[in-house]
């Protein structure tokens, strides 16, 4: 806290009232409501839902509002009251393989068994501003769609292990739980599991970056994107009582399955291996650099070169949050008047001990000044 400054308690007070009077903005516009962010920028809801690890789309609007759209502020601030919820218990695995998809294609397969859903997305867009929004006026709504989706379309990882193709999804002996990183801290070395989940929670922006350093060569990564879907699936809750699972409501959520070339070893022949990425809401982009990212860190496990950034385990893991980066990043505007003075004094120590071990005379432009014993030993502490 900036105790240092002038009026202290107070001036810190108003700056929560200018705060809140930068958010609101021109009194002559109508103030934005929850229901308009929540429906009208599903894209930023999906995003801070899925790195606040709170599915709750009311809330993640409420968020976003509250930061004047600073979705990582949004995202801290989600994350900060889930804390305050209580745990009920742990759902079942989604099922994601009878999703109600909305999207789902393959850039594997042309004529994919189920065909290539394209859905909603900015992919075959041109990229130009639409000035006809700027109408605010409603378009039509689409028609209900007359044709309902198959939920149970076949994977196109499925596909490639009825050949052998592809590695095999195995489970590690006994079936352990996967840890819960909201309450316990991430210890290394981690298993895949604790990696996804981390993942998952990770920031967009740097998943997206390592996530294309992998195809830049710093990974020696050539992944295909075998599969992407996106819809609704159903969470399901057991019941101790009844002894059974029971629906309890549906999540939206975005699934991404790569594919990338591995030469083989010793022990296995040469294969496809699989990066596997899931988030809540709408999220493509983040499924996939979370795909390529999880690939990148199995290097070592298959026995490639593991000399990447992405490759590193330790540094991505550690790196990839953004409310803990944001956090160590954004506390250097707190107060470090000692440790700055410190390093001032020792400065203008060394400048001092320096002009006078410079030799007078023309001799002084000859040859550089060299420091004196005091001056090295100070930069050695």
């Amino acid at each position: 806290m900036y105790v240092a400054v002038k009026g202290g308690e107070r001036a810190i007070l108003n700056s929560y009232r200018m705060l809140d009077d930068y958010r609101r903005g021109d009194r002559a516009v109508p103030e934005l409501t929850l229901a308009q962010v929540r429906e009208q920028m599903p894209l930023a809801v999906s995003r801070v839902m899925a790195e606040g690890s709170l599915y709750d789309p009311h809330l993640a609007a409420l968020a976003i509002k509250q930061a004047a759209g600073d979705l990582i502020e949004a995202v801290f601030l989600l994350r900060a009251y889930r804390t305050t919820l209580p745990r009920f218990g742990y759902c079942a695995p989604l099922d994601t393989g009878t999703m109600r998809l909305q999207r789902r294609i393959s850039s594997t397969f042309k004529d994919v068994p189920g065909g290539q859903v394209l859905g909603p997305t900015y992919d075959y867009t041109q990229r130009l501003l639409d000035f006809t929004l700027e109408a605010e006026r409603d378009r039509a709504p689409l028609p209900p769609a007359q044709a309902t989706l198959d939920a149970r379309m076949p994977r196109v990882t499925d596909l490639l292990r009825q050949e052998s193709l592809i590695e095999p999804e195995t489970v590690p002996a006994g079936d352990p739980a996967p840890p819960d990183l909201t309450r316990e801290p991430l210890a290394l070395p981690a298993a895949r599991p604790a990696r996804l989940q981390n993942l998952a929670r990770a920031d967009e922006g740097f998943l997206l970056s390592m996530g294309y350093s992998t195809q830049r060569g710093y990974g020696n990564s050539h992944p295909f994107a075998a599969e992407i879907r996106y819809g609704q699936a159903e969470v399901e809750l057991f019941v101790e009582e009844l002894g059974f699972a029971v629906t309890i409501g549906e999540v939206e959520v975005t699934e991404c399955q790569m594919v990338s070339q591995f030469a083989g070893n010793a022990q296995e022949g040469p294969s496809f291996t699989r990066g596997y990425g899931l988030v809540f809401g709408y999220g493509e982009r983040k499924a996939m650099s979370m795909a390529l990212a999880d690939r990148a860190m199995r290097a070592a496990e298959l026995g490639e070169a593991a000399d990447a950034p992405a490759n590193d385990i330790e540094f991505m893991l550690y790196h990839s949050d953004n409310v803990e980066a944001s956090g160590f990043t954004q506390h250097l505007k707190l107060p470090h008047y000692v440790d700055f003075q410190t390093n001032l004094e020792l400065l203008r120590r060394l400048r001092a001990e320096r002009a006078q071990a410079a030799p007078a005379g023309p001799e002084a432009d000859a040859r550089p000044a060299q420091d004196g014993p005091q001056a090295q030993e100070a930069l050695a502490s």
